[in-house]
């Protein structure tokens, strides 16, 4: 692998595009504004200028005419990129995602292949309120027939982008708005993450904090914090959301005997619930404390920036968690 050097979140989109593209003479890019404008958050700048309109395809404003054509695409031999610029409009599409995209390749007994991309944008942070702000992911998690991976790093960003783009089922790439800026290492070398596969970004003993996407970012912050006080929090962040990495939650929970999983997503309903219920069927035995989560409140996501920095979960709150959790609060 060749040696890694800076680039932004979202950077290492349009590099896992562009690498996707060289590699695959069947693979295509259609969404809104993605080629002329290069994407409403810049996802695929440049990409337009090496590939042409052919490959580059600027649709109109409809989520369900974008998702169609990547089933239908799909279906017949090619290999689509299609981009949801916010996955709140996901609901534009839900029966072509639910019923046709999920159920296709089992319906037809396998003869179907559907390599289809889902590259889509959640989280809040900045302001666009209720409508634009939402992270949807235990939507699209509960549809058996897709896959679903949130990367938290640039890094990571562009080796489940290529990973989902060599997939012959349907996989949806869940980034976070928020993180867009950040920056880390990435090789200019073709590689991938499996999708499915977890991995640890901390070794710790006394707790274990399951988190994915942004939150991980949040979750290192507590974790140094906890440290002040003495406490080794070991970070899990799950990177593959279906299917997800069990067997990595369960080995750390057996380790450190206490577990809080924290998303940016609403806590009602979200995936820190069937993350709980995992560890409890698989190291209940293990745990000497109950399981804690740490989520958004059960309400849309306010405009206003101070209620909205009220309503994300942070860093903050963690280390709130974790050290009632502990009983060190």
């Amino acid at each position: 692998m060749a040696e890694a050097r800076e680039l932004t979140y979202i950077g290492a989109v349009a590099e896992a595009t562009k690498t996707v593209l060289q590699e695959q003479d069947n693979a295509f890019v259609a969404g809104e504004d993605v080629a002329g404008a290069g994407g409403v958050f810049g996802s695929y700048r440049g990409i337009l200028e090496e590939f042409g309109d052919r490959r580059i395809v600027d649709t109109p404003i409809s989520e369900e005419g974008i998702i169609g054509l990547g089933v239908g695409a799909a279906a017949t031999g090619l290999r689509p990129i299609v981009d949801i610029m916010f996955m709140d409009f996901m609901g534009e599409c839900m029966d072509e995602i639910a019923n046709q995209m999920a159920k296709m390749r089992y319906m037809f007994g396998g003869s179907a292949k559907l390599p289809i991309t889902i590259i889509t944008m959640s989280g809040g942070g900045i302001n666009m309120a209720a409508q634009h702000s939402q992270s949807l992911e235990a939507w699209i998690c509960h549809l058996p027939g897709l896959k679903v991976v949130a990367p938290s790093t640039p890094y990571d960003v562009k080796g489940l982008i290529i990973s989902a783009a060599r997939d012959d089922n349907p996989v949806f790439v869940v980034l976070n708005k928020l993180s867009l800026r950040n920056r880390g290492d990435v090789p200019e070398a073709s590689y991938e993450i499996p999708v499915g596969e977890a991995k640890v970004v901390r070794e710790g003993g006394d707790v274990t904090i399951v988190t994915y996407s942004r939150m991980v970012g949040e979750a290192i912050a507590a974790a140094d914090k906890l440290a002040e006080s003495g406490i080794d929090a070991e970070i899990l962040d799950l990177r593959s959301l279906q299917p997800m990495d069990t067997a990595a939650i369960v080995a750390s929970v057996k380790k450190t005997q206490h577990v809080v999983v924290v998303h940016e997503a609403v806590r009602f309903g979200g995936l820190g619930g069937e993350i709980a219920a995992q560890i409890q069927e698989e190291a209940f035995d293990y745990l000497d404390a109950p399981i804690a989560r740490v989520g958004a409140p059960f309400s849309p996501v306010p405009f206003s920036p101070v209620l909205e920095q009220a309503y994300i979960p942070n860093a903050e709150r963690i280390v709130e968690e974790v050290t009632k959790l502990l009983g060190v609060a």
